[in-house]
Formats: structure tokens, C-alpha cells, sequence
């Protein structure tokens, strides 16, 4: 393991602001011995309350975090915010790295927040979120916050790298329709409908609560657990039963206790997994695969480029 890597660990694990934001950067854009410092930092984790917040753009997601923030603050627990955003395309860099509500912490020695941005990191944005995670969970942070931007399959890749996975949504624009189709009712472990203060809340939360129930027949037909989600209304702008959501949140954290372990294992089987198909596509897809790919496509004539032939050749099979 290179020398760096091994001084980096140990930085993170004094909880040396500075070369915990190194490290990050280090995972964020997959540098050079990024792998090893993961690895190096791995059985220092599994100590952190790792709690996924998704839901769709426009939700009210920052405020409601930086809300849990004073939450867990009040109680005397350390708190590290992972921002998940989209890259920009012409920077590379985090469209909304300059979440200003949070922006105050910065002073607060108990709350590390960041903002993240995968650039090339093997396994994509999960494995980047997850491995800021886990340089905060060697860290000593109590509770890690993982806030993601939208509710496609990424965000819903990253929200299964919680412990607890909170969906949040207001009661407008078929939210609830969309996070059924989204897939957020398989992730949910405690729905927040946002914006309680709204003429339509109630009706959602009812909405929400005959969804899950239709849904619970199906759940158990596969073997999924049978607990439904909590549904708690908020106004996280008004700061409206912050604690009743504190409390379906440490709720669900309790009913973990005697399956923690079993969680973790499968949580790591599904990232090795993920790693494994990462780096199958990087090995597979060497220079002289993609020259063969090119000369495939460039030689055959345009009206005989089907494709299934094409991967054929690519691969060196014979029809």
C-alpha cells in the first residue's frame, strides 16, 4: 500500500479535518491509490448511522437535512452531510456544491458537510457515496447524512448504501405516483411528506399509506420484510415536527439492532458485487477490444451493421 495512502488513513482516523477533505477528494475522482485507502480505512468502519435522503428535485431535501443536522446536533452527536450532485459538464465539478443552508456549519467542529461529484470512480456514484462514508464512519462521525439530488436508479443506487433510507416528498406534481414508479416504495424505511402546511398533505400521506398497503401482499409473496414504511408529516422550512421524524427515524434505527450485522454483510456483498462488474468492464474493454469494435463497424457495409453480428466479431465468436 503506498506510503500516502497509509499516512491518509491515519490522518482520517485522528479526525484531521483537513486530510479527511484530502481523502474525499481522493475517492471522489478515483486517484491513484484511492482503492487502498478504502481498504486501509474498511475495519475502522460500521460504528456510523448511515442515513440515505432522497426524493425529487424541489422537495425541500437540504432544508429537511440541515434541520436532522441541528437534530442530532442538539443531542451532542457528530454529524458528516454527503451532498450528492450531479457533475457539470463543463467543470466536472458539483453543480450545487454551494448549498447555502449548510453553509454555516462550517465553524461547527461536530458537522463535516460535502458535496459530491463522481468522476470515474469504479462502480459509479454509489461506490464514490458510499466510499465518503465510509472515510467519515472511520472518521468517529455518529451519523452520516447522505443526501442525493433526484430519484433515478442512481440516487437509488446510492439510497441503498444507507442503514436507513429516508424518501422525501411534497404533496404536489403526483409525487407519491412518481415515487411508486421511481421504485422509492421498495427503498423507503420512513416516508417524509415535506411542506405539511399544504391544503394536500393529509390526502397524501393517506395516499402513501393505501399504496404500501396494497403493496404488503406482494412484499410478503417475495419474502420482503413485512414492516411498511413510517409516513411523518414536516414542515421543514417552519422547522414542523422535526422530532416526530427524529423519532421514526431512530424507531427504524432500533428495529435494526438485531439484524445489524446480517445488513452490513449483505450491503458489502452488493458494493463487491458492484466492483467486480466495474472492473470486469475495465479489463474487457482493453485497446485492442475497442480498435476491434471500430474496424468491425467501419469495415462492414452500412446496410449489413446489424448489431448482434457486430458483438460477435467483437468477441471472436462464430455465428
Amino acid at each position: 500500500m503506498p506510503d500516502s495512502a497509509l499516512d491518509l488513513a491515519s490522518g482520517v482516523r485522528s479526525r484531521q479535518r483537513r486530510t479527511i477533505a484530502r481523502a474525499l477528494t481522493a475517492v471522489e475522482n478515483a486517484l491513484p491509490g484511492a482503492a487502498d485507502l478504502v481498504d486501509a480505512l474498511y475495519p475502522d468502519t460500521g460504528r456510523a448511522w448511515r442515513i440515505g435522503i432522497t426524493g425529487p428535485p424541489g422537495a425541500g431535501k437540504s432544508t429537511l437535512t440541515d434541520r436532522l443536522v441541528s437534530a442530532l446536533r442538539a443531542r451532542g452527536q457528530t454529524v458528516a452531510v454527503v451532498a450528492v450532485d450531479p457533475s457539470s459538464p463543463f467543470t466536472g465539478g458539483a453543480l450545487l456544491g454551494d448549498r447555502v443552508r449548510l453553509a454555516d456549519r462550517v465553524e461547527d467542529d461536530g458537522v463535516f458537510v460535502r458535496s459530491l461529484a463522481a468522476r470515474g470512480a469504479l462502480g459509479g456514484l454509489a461506490e464514490a457515496a458510499e466510499a465518503a462514508c465510509d472515510v467519515f464512519d472511520a472518521a468517529g462521525f455518529d451519523v452520516v447524512l447522505l443526501e442525493t439530488v433526484g430519484v433515478g436508479q442512481g440516487e437509488i443506487d446510492v439510497a441503498d448504501t444507507a442503514d436507513t433510507t429516508l424518501v422525501v416528498l411534497v404533496p404536489e406534481s403526483g409525487d407519491a405516483v412518481q415515487a411508486m414508479k421511481a421504485g422509492l416504495m421498495e427503498v423507503a424505511d420512513v416516508f417524509c411528506v415535506n411542506k405539511a402546511d399544504h391544503p394536500e398533505a393529509g390526502a397524501m400521506v393517506r395516499a402513501l399509506r393505501q399504496m404500501m398497503h396494497l403493496r404488503a401482499p406482494a412484499a410478503q409473496a417475495v419474502g420482503a420484510s413485512g414492516e411498511n414504511p413510517t409516513v411523518v408529516k414536516t414542515s421543514a422550512l417552519n422547522g414542523e415536527n422535526i422530532d416526530g421524524l427524529m423519532g421514526a427515524l431512530d424507531a427504524h434505527r432500533s428495529r435494526l439492532e438485531s439484524e445489524w450485522d446480517a445488513l452490513r454483510e449483505e450491503r458489502l456483498r452488493r458494493r463487491v458485487r458492484r466492483l467486480v462488474e466495474g472492473l470486469w468492464r475495465e479489463t474487457f474493454w482493453s485497446g485492442e477490444r475497442r480498435q476491434r469494435l471500430a474496424a468491425a463497424v467501419h469495415e462492414m457495409d452500412s446496410a449489413a451493421r446489424a448489431p448482434h453480428a457486430l458483438a460477435a466479431r467483437v468477441l471472436d465468436i462464430q455465428p
